[in-house]
């Protein structure tokens, strides 16, 4: 059996309601399972992962696409997050025994299928991208839902699908076929945000601007010059946290191959401490491979030989996943679910 993986997000954090019937849509349909619904409501945004077979995860997210769609209004929505529409994005993940071009095939049939019920524009992205200038997630989503209106009128932005028209209640989709990707935030001592986005800037494989002795962005024929980044395959940026009164440096993995868990946590520690800010833990939006937390806890285990249950927990012990909310084994490692 084919297990795939999709991670819808939706731009909404806070009705309970339209969570309930996100979840009731998803009721009758057959090898497709979820595993979490997460809504974060300082991002005003939740994160859905779905597991199942080709036919199941494609049914599963084309029902949740609809009931998000009936619920939520993007002319009202306001949240940390970046965003392009209320179905932001839909990403579907080989888990086992699946490829990413089976991925890249289900990706286009959601996109061909939702733009046609919802009349909305798509775009494809990562592996599923027609265009080099479309792989990027960050790139599609530049000027956000706000921007929108006019991007649809330049004929380099006409969507992979659906009508080049916007549509000001649910805005754009953005869909495709990826390796497992690990939201991850670190948590800063600190409520300003100034710390977490240098540090955020300082870490992502995309850099932050140049600035000369003056602070001035530095530039050549007017283009910006690009200090790069530390982190391959890292996207980074800072959050103020609300709630908790603390700020985040939020990133997401996009190969945790390339740069491990641990890794991010200790470069955020490293210039953390450098700016004085201390740095009290981390939390993972969404699952996370078992694989994943192996690698950290052998790297925070010595070369002792301590058997998986003893890495898992040394891994969550020094990352300091149980921060701001208890971190369950068996709710957030994907291969403890399916």
């Amino acid at each position: 059996m084919k297990i795939i993986e999709c991670v819808p997000n939706f731009s909404e954090g806070k009705n309970e309601e339209t969570f309930q019937l996100m979840k009731y849509s998803l009721g009758e349909i057959r090898g497709c399972k979820l595993l979490s619904l997460e809504p974060d409501a300082d991002y005003n945004r939740v994160v859905v992962t779905l597991a199942g077979d080709e036919t199941g995860i494609f049914e599963g997210a084309i029902a949740l696409s609809k009931a998000a769609a009936a619920n939520i209004d993007m002319q009202k929505h306001k949240g940390e997050h970046p965003r392009l529409g209320a179905i932001d994005v839909v990403p579907f993940v080989p888990v086992k025994n699946a490829t990413m071009e089976d991925c890249v095939k289900i990706s286009e049939a959601y996109a061909e299928s939702i733009s046609e019920t919802l009349e909305v524009p798509v775009y494809l992205y990562e592996y599923a991208a027609k265009k080099s200038s479309r792989k990027n997630l960050s790139d599609i989503r530049k000027g956000e839902y706000e921007g929108l209106k006019e991007k649809l009128k330049d004929p380099e932005w006409k969507p992979d699908f659906g009508p080049a028209v916007f549509n000001p209640k649910l805005g754009a989709i953005v869909t495709g076929a990826r390796f497992f990707l690990i939201a991850y935030n670190v948590n800063l001592k600190s409520e300003d945000v100034k710390y977490a986005k240098e540090i955020g800037e300082i870490l992502r494989e995309s850099g932050r601007p140049k600035r000369d002795d003056a602070g001035k962005i530095v530039k050549v024929n007017g283009e910006t010059i690009r200090e790069p980044g530390r982190l391959k395959s890292v996207k980074g940026m800072g959050v103020a946290l609300d709630k908790y009164k603390i700020t985040q440096v939020s990133m997401n993995l996009t190969n945790y191959h390339v740069t491990p868990i641990h890794i991010a946590f200790e470069e955020v520690k490293k210039e953390a401490n450098r700016l004085g800010v201390e740095v009290t833990g981390s939390e993972i939006v969404g699952l996370v491979p078992v694989e994943a937390l192996l690698q950290a806890g052998k790297f925070y285990s010595n070369n002792k030989n301590y058997d998986e249950k003893s890495l898992v927990d040394l891994a969550i012990e020094k990352l300091g996943l149980s921060d701001l909310n208890q971190f369950h084994k068996s709710e957030k490692i994907i291969d403890y679910m399916i």
